[in-house]
C-alpha cells in the first residue's frame, strides 16, 4: 500500500485547536470513521503520550500519533491533521503544525509504508511551511504526491 492510498483522503485542516489532546483525538477519529481503528486505539494514543511524554513530536513541527496494533488497530492507514496556528505538546519540536496519525493491524504490515513516511518526514521543514500555504485536502494530496515522486 502506498502513502496516498493509506491516507485515502483522511485530511483535516484547522486554524487552531484547544490543546494537543484535541489534535490527536481528531487525527484518530479520522481513522475511526473509516473503520481502521477502534475508539480504544484513539484513547491509547492519547494515554501513551500522557504517560511517556511528547515523544510523538518527532521533528520540528511534526507529530506522529499512534498506538500499538493490539490497542485496537483494524487496518493499515494514515490521517493528516494540519493545525495552522500550531499546537504545543511540551516538546522541543513545538509548535506542531502537522500530525500524521498511523495505524497498523500488526507489526509487519506497515514496513513499506514506513519507508514512504520517512521520505515525507525527511522534508519536515517543508511540511511545516506548507501548513501555512496549503488550504485544501486536494492541495495537500498533490503536495505529498510531489514529495513521494521526488524523495531526497
Amino acid at each position: 500500500m502506498d502513502f496516498l492510498e493509506a491516507l485515502d483522503g483522511r485530511i483535516r485542516i484547522l486554524e487552531r485547536v484547544g490543546e494537543w489532546v484535541e489534535a490527536v483525538r481528531i487525527s484518530g477519529e479520522l481513522l475511526t470513521a473509516d473503520g481502521l481503528v477502534a475508539p480504544s486505539y484513539v484513547e491509547q494514543m492519547i494515554r501513551t503520550c500522557q504517560e511517556l511524554g511528547p515523544y510523538i513530536a518527532i521533528a520540528p513541527g511534526i507529530a506522529i500519533p499512534h498506538a500499538r496494533p493490539e490497542d485496537g488497530a483494524k487496518g493499515l492507514g494514515l490521517s493528516l491533521v494540519v493545525v495552522r496556528e500550531g499546537v504545543w505538546f511540551g516538546s522541543h519540536n513545538d509548535p506542531v503544525r502537522v500530525l500524521i496519525a498511523f495505524a497498523s493491524p500488526d507489526r509487519s504490515a506497515h514496513i513499506d509504508l514506513l519507508r514512504q513516511l520517512a521520505n515525507v518526514l525527511a522534508r519536515a521543514g517543508d511540511l511545516t511551511q506548507a501548513a501555512a500555504r496549503l488550504g485544501t485536502p486536494e492541495e495537500w494530496k498533490e503536495y505529498l504526491r510531489s514529495i513521494l515522486q521526488d524523495p531526497l
